[in-house]
């Protein structure tokens, strides 16, 4: 992988500039950086290994070279989209979803964007804001995705079981291959991030949807079936006939089972 390889593959895209890096701390941190510097919509910055790559909740992810996908891009939403910005992670995970769809798998989306494949976790989201003083100035959306076997971590220091696309597919993968294609579908979804059939799209690759599930909240659990998502991504949680509003970014969602 390197800068004009990834160009080249990339230059149908209508993509502002593209940062390579071989190796670096975390892409959504040198995105962040560039953004508050004033870079461009639609810049992607991609790293081949990323140390401190950062998840929901404070969690890392570390990228070894050759194995895996980590990159971010920078989004400058209108003020309409302002007004739906908890869906740019939910976007990700859309797009992820359906790239991997195009190579034949069946992913599902652990709510609110964490990507799966025979329910284990192949892909994680994070989407942070970029502010301007008071203002909402941009979105950073961060993407990481296990290729290959060698990108899915020892399994005692997982939260929730992994799996990479090559052990799902049975096949090699070309990493630039599946990076164009989440890109373009980024792309695509993000023009109908304010549309029913966002939702729907997203919605109906939701897991455990329908099912009994228990919310891991910062002031304790609660168990009850994962009855819907609302317009703005979040989760309804029915609990003896009364219904949960949880809202993405402070909470860990796992099936009942676990």
């Amino acid at each position: 992988m390197d800068v004009e390889t990834i160009r080249a593959r990339l230059s149908a895209l209508p993509i502002s500039e593209i940062q390579y890096l071989p190796e670096t701390y975390s892409t959504n941190d040198d995105a962040m950086a560039w953004a508050q510097a004033g870079a461009p919509e639609g810049v992607v910055v991609i790293a081949d290994k990323q140390l401190k790559g950062r998840g929901r909740l404070g969690r890392m992810w570390v990228t070894q070279p050759g194995t895996s996908l980590a990159f971010s891009m920078i989004f400058r939403p209108t003020l309409e989209e302002i007004e739906k910005l908890s869906l740019f992670s939910p976007l990700g995970a859309l797009a992820v979803a359906v790239a991997l769809e195009d190579l034949g798998l069946s992913p599902e989306i652990k709510w609110p964007n964490d990507v799966l494949l025979s329910r284990k976790k192949v892909c994680g989201v994070l989407a942070e804001t970029v502010w301007m003083g008071s203002h909402i100035n941009g979105v950073v959306l961060g993407i990481g995705i296990n290729v290959a076997t060698g990108s899915v971590p020892d399994s005692n220091v997982l939260l929730f079981p992994a799996t990479c696309v090559e052990s799902e597919l049975g096949k090699p993968v070309d990493r630039l291959l599946l990076l164009e294609s989440v890109l373009r579908h980024l792309i695509e979804w993000r023009k109908q991030i304010r549309t029913e059939r966002f939702i729907e799209e997203w919605k109906k690759r939701l897991a455990f949807l329908g099912e009994k599930v228990t919310v891991q909240k910062p002031d304790g659990e609660i168990t009850g079936w994962f009855q819907d998502v609302d317009e703005h991504g979040a989760l309804v949680l029915s609990v003896e006939e009364q219904y949960h509003t949880i809202l993405a970014g402070d909470v860990k969602l796992r099936p009942l089972e676990e």
